[in-house]
């Protein structure tokens, strides 16, 4: 079986569902570890429904990144997959996955991106900005909010009559069918 990959969710995990049925599918690598930083995120109950490991790591575990580290090192993981992950990864988890760390933005990077700008957030700014496109934007890990270098950026239009939940279904889709095959390209 190919690389070890983690997840790293803090929500309802549709993306990270997504991926490890992609995996499976492909057989081409696996997702070995589902990690969140919310006790209650429903992205444990998609892992656990999915048989895959899973924990949900205290907010003091998340800023040292030792108990992140530890746990990464178990599972033998090769490959780490941001997917609605809400927190700031730690410099030495960074440091640990240089280039093998990436994480998927509801916008078309450098625009609505930063601290603070996930969901429903961004869509509302991309509507409110005026803009005519919108997309994800598929990026490496770094230190900075959703500043790593752009792996890709995949866009779609902004409707005139656009709310933040019809937007994000497009999104959503660009998300579903282009995120699990990019990270197959970068596993190559």
């Amino acid at each position: 079986m190919g690389k070890n990959i983690a997840v790293l969710a803090s929500g309802s995990g549709t993306n990270a569902e997504n991926i490890i049925r992609y995996f499976r599918e492909k057989g081409s690598a696996r997702v070995a570890l589902v990690l969140t930083n919310r006790q209650k995120a429903f992205v444990l109950e998609r892992a656990k429904g999915l048989g895959v490991p899973c924990a949900s790591l205290s907010k003091e575990e998340w800023e040292s990144g030792e108990a992140v580290l530890a746990m990464l090192r178990r599972y033998d993981i090769d490959f780490v997959v941001l997917a609605g992950f809400l927190a700031r990864v730690p410099d030495n988890v960074l440091h640990a996955y240089p280039d093998k760390m990436i994480n998927i933005h509801p916008s078309l990077l450098p625009k609505f991106g930063g601290k603070g700008m996930y969901g429903d957030r961004v869509h509302e700014a991309v509507i409110a900005a005026g803009e005519r496109e919108s997309g994800i934007t598929i990026h490496y890990t770094n230190e900075r909010y959703d500043e790593g270098a752009v792996i890709c950026q995949l866009k779609c239009p902004v409707l005139p009559d656009d709310t933040p939940d019809s937007l994000a279904q497009r999104i959503h889709q660009l998300e579903y069918e282009h995120y699990p095959r990019v990270i197959e390209q970068l596993l190559r």
